[in-house]
């Protein structure tokens, strides 16, 4: 059996530059930057290899998407609200079929009504949300069971 690219493409949507400063209460106070580091700290431990970019534009993410599709056995993604809306993202991840984990800092199915649905749920294999940061860590965990360990 051919063993799977252990490469992470990590996309951050819309927002998530702002960590740190947006909405403390419901985002924390860890930054991005923090965020990221904690991110490739655990993805070491686990053997993967990670690529890690903040967009807010959805076109921005999609490219990104396609660009590393070849390089990458794995999406972790925190799509923002694009996830409640975006099927031009949910086609990506579709196009592109790797494993996908959604992860939210939040967690959904307790905010507002229009959040409580992901259009990525068909082509995701987890989503991990209301754990704050330690959601991303547990995605790269999942990430490296379905890539072999």
């Amino acid at each position: 059996m051919m063993k799977k690219r252990r490469n992470i493409l990590v996309l951050h949507g819309p927002n998530l530059n702002l960590l740190g400063e947006r909405e403390p209460g419901l985002y924390g106070t860890k930054t991005l930057a923090e965020l990221n580091a904690s991110i490739i700290s655990q993805a070491r431990k686990l053997g993967l290899s990670c690529r890690i970019f903040q967009r807010n534009g959805e076109g921005e993410l999609l490219d990104l998407l396609h660009r590393h599709r070849r390089w990458a056995g794995g999406i972790l993604i925190n799509p923002g609200a694009y996830a409640h809306y975006s099927y031009a993202l949910r086609d990506g991840l579709a196009a592109v079929a790797l494993p996908a984990v959604e992860v939210h800092l939040t967690d959904v199915s307790k905010r507002e009504p229009w959040r409580r649905v992901s259009v990525l749920a068909e082509v995701r294999c987890a989503c991990i949300a209301g754990k704050g940061p330690a959601g991303y860590l547990e995605g790269l965990r999942r990430l490296a069971r379905e890539l072999g360990a």
